[in-house]
């Protein structure tokens, strides 16, 4: 990993320095060449006010990231959200329009029935249901066990949460749906609490994010759904940990009030990175490495034995500060190209029967798709303007 943690004697100050590092992530992987989403994610266990994370999409990925066709706006489904759907497609009236997520809090006192629209066919937005419950255990997956031990509690209570699509009908009939667990209806004698609608008073969107979803930040885009692989995460940490710790400092103006010191907590996943790209290059017929991270950025290749005038040539190639290697192994022509093809070099540059009677090179960039042949004396140019591409 890079790491990196960042001190600040302002809110202010500590949001600036947390731009300034994600234009130098940004900078980063413009320089390794590989398109980067930074999505809004979730500060997790780290704590603090926001964080972003840094993904190269790619269908092996493990997580999964949301980003609009019209805004730009990008998110972990972790935070994403998205634009709710006519509730008109939708009749609250029917207990069959019903689908329900049971959870239950860390501390074992809470029982939370997420109802959401039947036809999603899955789990709802967890995130939406974390956002109304911050205790919520996400880690559970198999709940009755807990609840079966939790309904003997007076002071268990049960949480409804209801998509805004069935708010409208909810009330009428709540009593046909199965609020509690088979026999835990009878043994349940907690308060039952229900609600409809987020913190800022709109209907709840609890559908899990799908392909084609409304963004929530403009009217006209889209989300697209994007498996991705994570190579950085920044957070704001604020004052999580200074506070707790102490970390105070004086300010000239007000020596007698020391302040906690906001903070920053940055990191890159260097090792992660090299697997990352390997992966999402890679072809059938072997790596493909950006310029930036590649072992060389020109591989020579001599379809001959080397001799004087072909170690001339290659050091006329490094002379210019072509970061080249020269394949002199004595194998066949033939495995040298299949080996350079499974090394992943960005350019191979071959001294063939073309260079020996005309000192002419071919040069092949598999990214490209370019296969040209190049005088001798022009190889340097054309290479220059070649790797700036890659």
């Amino acid at each position: 990993m890079k790491d990196l943690y960042t001190f600040d004697l302002s809110s202010e100050a500590a949001i600036q320095t947390y731009q300034q590092v994600q234009a130098a992530y940004r900078a980063i992987f413009d320089e390794i060449n590989v398109e980067i989403l930074v999505a809004e994610a979730s500060s997790g266990d780290m704590g603090g006010n926001h964080s972003h994370e840094y993904h190269l999409a790619d269908s092996t990925g493990e997580d999964t990231i949301a980003h609009c066709s019209g805004c730009g706006y990008t998110a972990n489904d972790e935070v994403a959200v998205s634009r709710a759907k006519p509730q008109d497609s939708i009749d609250a009236a029917v207990a069959s329009s019903y689908g329900v997520w049971r959870g239950i809090t860390k501390d074992r006192n809470t029982l939370i029935n997420a109802w959401y629209p039947q036809d999603n066919g899955g789990r709802p937005n967890l995130h939406v249901v974390k956002s109304l419950v911050p205790e919520l255990d996400t880690s559970v997956h198999e709940t009755l066990p807990l609840w079966e031990a939790a309904v003997e509690s007076p002071e268990t209570a049960l949480v409804n949460i209801i998509d805004g699509r069935l708010a409208s009908g909810f009330g009428k009939i709540h009593s046909k749906l199965s609020l509690l667990p088979g026999e835990l209806q009878d043994d349940f004698i907690g308060p039952q609490f229900a609600t409809s609608t987020s913190a800022n008073g709109e209907g709840l969107n609890l559908l899990a994010l799908a392909e084609g979803d409304g963004c929530p930040r403009c009217e006209s885009g889209t989300l697209e759904i994007n498996k991705a692989l994570e190579l950085g995460h920044t957070f704001y940490l604020g004052t999580r940990y200074s506070k707790p710790l102490e970390a105070l400092v004086s300010l000239p103006e007000k020596p007698s009030q020391p302040i906690p010191i906001q903070m920053g907590c940055f990191g890159i996943g260097v090792s992660r990175i090299f697997g990352a790209v390997a992966e999402n290059r890679a072809d059938d017929r072997g790596l493909n490495w950006p310029r930036a991270i590649a072992p060389f950025e020109v591989a020579v290749i001599p379809s001959s034995a080397v001799n004087d005038e072909t170690l001339a040539f290659f050091d006329s190639l490094t002379s210019q500060s072509f970061d080249a290697v020269l394949d002199d192994r004595k194998k066949a022509f033939g495995w040298k190209m299949k080996d350079a093809d499974m090394t992943g070099y960005p350019v191979v540059v071959i001294l063939g029967k073309a260079w020996r009677e005309r000192n002419v090179c071919e040069v092949q960039c598999r990214r490209l798709e370019l296969k040209e042949e190049v005088a001798a004396s022009d190889l340097p140019q054309f290479l220059e303007q070649l790797l700036q591409k890659l």
